[in-house]
């Protein structure tokens, strides 16, 4: 395992990182890292890709390797053989601490988000981790089993295809994510809210952070310091 930086705890962090970690409430609802541009389907003939259960996933979660799984199915894969199968969280540092983690996943976040307060308002932007592939390569190799999960299936499937692209053959989208889906049905009292399903509704999670499970990338670490 390489020596970038890794580790930092919450306390510790530089202030700018302590930002971030006040601004979660903002940065979790603004749906910011799901602007980027649709990803390539699985099925090269343009046809919805299918999960193992038959249900169809929009283009955007769909992945060049075609691996996907519920979040229930994903705990139940590491569940069975936790020394085989690793679960990648990468979301980001904010989201990951504040609205909670599978207890044994990684934290290698996908994408960073910067924001400063302008007239009055919050403006965000988008800083991706260059350093990604890399820091997976740092806890996995290319045959591993690797469970990628984010909010609730973009971002994970984003990374699964970075992964693929760099010789990992075994990163499954995890496509309900973290949050799981939005309730829809507008007699419920929780409409609109991520309760439907995902990891948080239908497995075991924890809000401790263990700082040896949280990747950041190295150059901005030092920017911070």
């Amino acid at each position: 395992m390489n020596t970038k930086t890794r580790g930092i705890a919450i306390n510790t962090m530089s202030k700018r990182n302590r930002r971030r970690l006040t601004a979660l409430a903002a940065i979790a609802i603004s749906g910011i890292l799901l602007s980027a541009a649709p990803i390539a389907a699985a099925d090269e003939t343009g046809k919805q890709a299918k999960t193992d259960s038959g249900s169809e996933l929009p283009e955007r979660k769909t992945t060049t390797l075609g691996l996907y799984a519920s979040a229930a199915q994903a705990y139940e894969m590491w569940k069975s053989t936790p020394d085989k199968v690793k679960v990648i969280d990468v979301r980001t540092p904010e989201e990951y601490a504040f609205v909670g983690h599978p207890e044994k996943a990684w934290n290698i976040p996908f994408a960073f988000v910067d924001y400063q307060r302008k007239e009055g308002k919050f403006e965000y932007k988008v800083e991706w981790n260059l350093d990604f592939v890399t820091e997976v390569k740092s806890i996995a190799g290319p045959a591993e089993i690797l469970l990628i999960m984010c909010r609730s299936g973009d971002r994970s499937a984003m990374a699964v295809n970075k992964l693929a692209a760099a010789g990992f053959t075994n990163a499954y989208t995890v496509t309900d994510g973290f949050e799981g889906d939005k309730v829809t049905d507008p007699g419920s009292v929780f409409v609109g809210k991520r309760m439907k399903n995902g990891w948080k509704n239908s497995a075991p999670w924890v809000y401790g952070v263990d700082p040896e499970k949280v990747i950041l990338e190295e150059g901005l670490s030092k920017q911070t310091q």
